[in-house]
């Protein structure tokens, strides 16, 4: 039997001592790095636990201020919009999100967004004002948590030229803005002066914790990060740290500048969601109705309606189609605002063309953010809305077709002919989901007649056939074990079924 000496556990114990106090001294130098942003590398940047798929795990349901508010959204009626939401009976259904878009910030000019003294955007006290001892933007967002919803806000990626001239300090460091700032433009559509952070330096990740810590002190549940492009990885990781690291679950939502399928993959590992496709709108302050939009009190925009058409929005076949591998439980596929609610003189579709739209976006479970008004009435800057539409609000309130977008799976298309596309999934339970849709814009044209399979659809042979549901009207009918289904559709418009096996 081995005999180990006193001295010897002594000088055991005094070494683990010490391992432990080099181990939490190790740890210390990691987090703090982190708040530090001492990492010497973009590629380096520290990825903390962040939440695939977004705190809520399914697509986003809600509303955004940008399809007619604009850049001359403010407090009064971004709050209208909230408590319309609830009114109505939307967030009952899972209407959750109430987004503002840009211009709830200072911008003066070229020179890029008024900062603070750290060199983070200040609020446009103008559209939005204080309450008390509270910020109008933290103001917005008290109110809309008070009705039981959720909060976004608008970002672009970068740092302020005015932070960068005043050498601001970055909070909670000994960096300063000039150190971890680029010469090169970064995207800000409608104010500029953004220029792009170098990630090499230390700094620059401390400088959007810095951001995301004070939008969360805010109450912010949504950050939209806008401009993005192929380049935008670093920010984009950037962003997704500083949440992580923020404490508080918020959304991260990247669009585009214009990006492609290259950057795919980080997409889903850093972001919620991603909206690759040009605006849906047709009209409206950076869709060139009008000269002067961007310039208060807007009076150059003579209007945002119709909001968009089905014209301009059919290219999202193709991209539903494509981008279909990347979308699922770990983040979802945008294809742009839902510009359903006002009616079809509003929207710029016929009610064939809104239900199109609302399929394609459920069966793609894409975001449901919407773009329309939905109070009773505003008129603003922009044009007068006609309210929120009552058949348009029993589209959107559709619980058949929500729940098709909430399962978080992507559909193939399994039919491009002609004007014919067809788009199927299974569900867990094994039913089968089916779009069938006429692309023509032939409005005279006769209906065309569309079919598919259970077998296409990828369904098991059932001997004793299949039940077919329409999920627009909810009428139902039995078809036999050579499950072919067939539609009549007209022009613009869809017929959206559930196919379930008898023998399930």
């Amino acid at each position: 039997m081995e005999t180990v000496s006193r001295s010897s556990k002594i000088t055991v114990l005094v070494s683990l001592v010490v391992l432990g106090i080099l181990l939490i001294s190790s740890s210390s130098v990691f987090f703090n790095s982190i708040a530090d942003s001492t990492t010497s590398n973009s590629s380096n940047i520290p990825v903390l636990a962040f939440e695939p798929g977004g705190p809520d795990q399914t697509p986003v349901m809600g509303w955004s201020s940008w399809s007619f508010l604009r850049e001359g959204a403010n407090a009064s009626e971004v709050e209208g919009e909230a408590t319309a939401l609830v009114s109505s009976g939307l967030a009952s259904v899972g209407y959750q999100y109430v987004n503002i878009d840009d211009g709830w910030y200072q911008c003066p000019g070229p020179q890029g967004p008024n900062v603070d003294q750290y060199g983070r955007w200040v609020v446009n006290t103008a559209n939005y004002p204080s309450v008390g001892s509270e910020n109008g933007i933290k103001a917005l967002a008290a109110f809309v948590h008070s009705l039981g919803l959720k909060f976004g806000i608008y970002e672009t990626a970068g740092i302020s030229m005015q932070a960068v001239e005043e050498n601001a300090p970055v909070l909670g460091t000994h960096y300063t803005a000039d150190e971890i700032a680029t010469r090169t433009p970064q995207n800000n559509y409608n104010c500029g002066g953004m220029v792009d952070l170098n990630y090499n330096k230390a700094g620059a990740q401390a400088y959007v914790n810095s951001v995301v810590d004070e939008l969360a002190s805010w109450g912010v549940d949504y950050i939209k990060l806008d401009g993005i492009t192929n380049r935008n990885v670093p920010d984009i990781k950037a962003w997704s740290v500083a949440i992580a690291q923020s404490g508080r679950k918020i959304v991260l939502d990247t669009t585009q500048g214009s990006f492609t399928k290259k950057i795919a993959s980080d997409l889903k590992q850093y972001s919620n969601q991603w909206e690759f496709a040009p605006d849906i709108e047709i009209n409206g302050p950076d869709e060139g109705s009008a000269n002067s939009c961007n310039v208060p009190p807007f009076t150059g925009c003579l209007s945002v309606f119709p909001l968009t058409s089905y014209s301009h929005w059919k290219d999202r076949f193709n991209d539903v189609a494509q981008w279909q591998p990347y979308g699922g439980p770990g983040g979802f596929n945008d294809y742009d605002s839902i510009e359903v609610g006002d009616g079809p003189a509003k929207s710029g579709m016929s009610y064939a063309a809104e239900e199109s739209q609302l399929s394609l976006w459920a069966l793609g479970s894409a975001p449901l953010i919407l773009g329309s008004d939905l109070t009773n009435k505003v008129t603003n800057a922009y044009g007068s809305s006609s309210g929120l539409d009552p058949e348009d609000l029993s589209l959107l309130m559709n619980r058949q077709v929500i729940e098709v977008d909430q399962d978080s799976i992507d559909a193939s298309r399994i039919l491009k002919s002609g004007s014919a596309q067809v788009f199927a999934k299974v569900e867990p339970k094994g039913d089968g989901i089916v779009g069938l849709f006429d692309t023509s814009t032939n409005l005279e044209a006769a209906e065309d007649v569309i079919r598919t399979t259970a077998s296409a659809m990828g369904l098991p042979s059932d001997p004793f056939g299949y039940t077919v549901q329409n999920l627009w009207t909810g009428q139902t009918w039995w078809i036999p074990r050579s499950g072919v289904v067939t539609a009549y559709v007209p022009s613009e418009g869809v017929a959206l079924y559930r196919v379930t096996p008898e023998s399930g």
